[in-house]
């Protein structure tokens, strides 16, 4: 009875707090919710769960204003925050689940694991004498276990290639970081490259030391890969838009019913304002990244190449409930300088709104860009007058298809199932002492390692036994893209994931057709002019 006295006494709260802006009728609001919940609580024919009831109100209700508004439960926000934050506390490893056991296939540098003696390679059989093999052993038992507060310990029990019997190592936890930018490195003696995966708060120290080591290398044109970022924290985004536009310009506004116009303007603050620049999108390219994006193209900073991105243009501002959960909520949305809203449209619902990506294709957007049609409404200008379009999403301004001629049936199917990952760390892991020791540095690796016959022999075997049926037609069609996968897998396994770029780039349409532009003076300034 106590709980649900308080649960109406912050109904009768919230209901009065609002009241000072809107007029509503408790009686159709706040207090037929809590009578709601008085009733089941004490006249309902079985027992129930009413924390869980109160839950399931809150997210349905959330699911009713807009795709973006979520409930966190106070079990969920620090694991929600996790890839925002940068960090997370454990033991400094990154794993795979190989036939219901623990691979280790990566320790991170002067990490809690590195310093135990951990390698890439070994198996995790026990975890503080608990058996950790088997078909209970999935992601969430292996992080349930391996992290917890900097500082306390877990001791694993591991079997090493060749060492007949399990070792035992004691582990110290310590703060692990999460990277948002998985690589930077020269696509050639000019020009610099860097895949960002997530607006977090290390974003921009990341930046800044990736900018340094790439002038370094002598760059004077950056490509920067958005492509597949669904966003992050708003004042990042502004932050590395900051870090491309002269002072005074403005990056990005946002505006609601309620919350007045907040403006974002650039500083003198910024590493890179002068020299030529290409941000590549995608369908998958979300929120932050479109601010950037649609800062860039608005004042004809750069240009934007891929394909028009997600349209997420809602702003969540986080409010705490009395139990410590927290329900994040829209309360404004995204415009460009020129004034585009980023948000695509949304009136249909949830489950329509995330088909659109799925609509888009069958439309064959991602292959035609005369399929994407905007209506004059919808038209703006950037600083020099270049036209561009509103309605959801920003539009690049050099169109790149998804390459289909690899994307066969038979190459999804190697996907699905688990052909490329299973077979590339195996073989990584049965490997690597022969492989660092032939390929000194991985610059070696990339010219020198060739994908053998017995190597495809034993992939193609290990596709059947998977239940991956050949089709030759399929598999001519994308056999240079499957061995490019498998020796870039290869290299992110035994290397890290910038290796796995350093090898896919130089075969990537979007990554090519950056380049090209670059190179050109002429047509790169053609383009940024009506």
């Amino acid at each position: 009875m106590k709980r649900i006295q308080l649960f109406i006494l912050f109904l009768i709260v919230s209901s009065f707090a609002i009241g000072q802006t809107t007029k509503l009728d408790p009686k159709a609001t706040t207090q037929k919710l809590a009578a709601t919940m008085f009733y089941i609580e004490n006249f309902y024919v079985d027992s129930t769960d009413l924390p869980k009831l109160t839950e399931t109100a809150i997210v349905s209700m959330l699911k009713e204003l807009d795709p973006h508004s979520a409930y966190i439960s106070k079990e969920e926000i620090d694991r929600a925050n996790e890839p925002l934050i940068g960090s997370f506390e454990g033991i400094g490893v990154s794993f795979q689940l190989l036939r219901d056991t623990i691979l280790i296939i990566g320790v991170i540098p002067d990490g809690p694991s590195e310093r135990a003696g951990i390698l890439a390679g070994d198996r995790i059989i026990k975890i503080d004498d608990e058996i950790a093999f088997g078909k209970k052993v999935d992601n969430k038992f292996v992080q349930d276990r391996l992290r917890g507060k900097k500082g306390s310990k877990v001791i694993v029990s591991i079997k090493r290639a060749k060492e007949p019997e399990l070792a035992d190592y004691t582990i110290v936890r310590d703060k692990i970081p999460l990277h948002s930018i998985d690589a930077t490195f020269m696509l050639d003696k000019e020009i610099g490259y860097i895949k960002l995966n997530r607006f977090s708060k290390t974003t921009i120290e990341e930046f800044h030391e990736s900018c340094k080591k790439l002038a370094d290398f002598g760059m004077k044109s950056l490509v920067l890969d958005l492509r597949g970022n669904s966003g992050g924290y708003l004042n990042v985004a502004f932050e590395l838009s900051d870090e491309f536009l002269t002072k005074d310009k403005l990056i990005v506004y946002t505006e609601g019913l309620k919350s007045p116009r907040q403006e974002f303007i650039s500083t003198n603050k910024g590493n890179f304002k002068e020299g030529k620049l290409i941000v590549l999108i995608d369908e998958g390219s979300a929120s932050a990244s479109e601010i950037v994006s649609g800062a860039i193209q608005d004042w004809d900073r750069g240009i934007l190449v891929g394909r028009r991105s997600f349209g997420k243009g809602l702003v969540q501002r986080p409010f705490n409930l009395p139990d410590g959960a927290v329900i994040r909520l829209t309360t404004a949305e995204y415009y460009t300088p020129s004034g585009r809203c980023i948000q695509k449209p949304y009136e249909e619902g949830v489950e329509n709104y995330y088909k659109d990506l799925i609509n888009r294709q069958k439309k064959g957007e991602f292959v035609n860009a005369d399929s994407i049609h905007f209506p004059d409404s919808l038209k703006y200008f950037t600083n020099a007058k270049r036209i561009v379009y509103g309605g959801g999403g920003i539009m690049p301004d050099i169109f790149v298809p998804v390459d289909t001629t690899h994307f066969t049936k038979y190459y999804t199917d190697l996907i699905r199932k688990r052909v490329f990952n299973d077979f590339t760390v195996e073989f990584a892991n049965e490997n690597r002492m022969e492989i660092k020791q032939k390929y000194h540095k991985f610059e070696d690796f990339k010219k020198k390692f060739e994908i053998t016959e017995s190597l495809k022999e034993a992939f193609l075997a290990r596709a059947e036994k998977e239940g991956v049926e050949m089709n030759k037609e399929q598999y001519e069609k994308s056999e240079d893209f499957i061995w490019l996968q498998v020796k870039a897998l290869i290299a992110r396994n035994i290397w890290d994931s910038e290796q796995y770029y350093h090898i896919t780039t130089d075969q990537d349409p979007t990554v090519i057709e950056a380049i090209a532009l670059l190179r050109s003076k002429k047509k790169y300034a053609t383009m940024l002019k009506p």
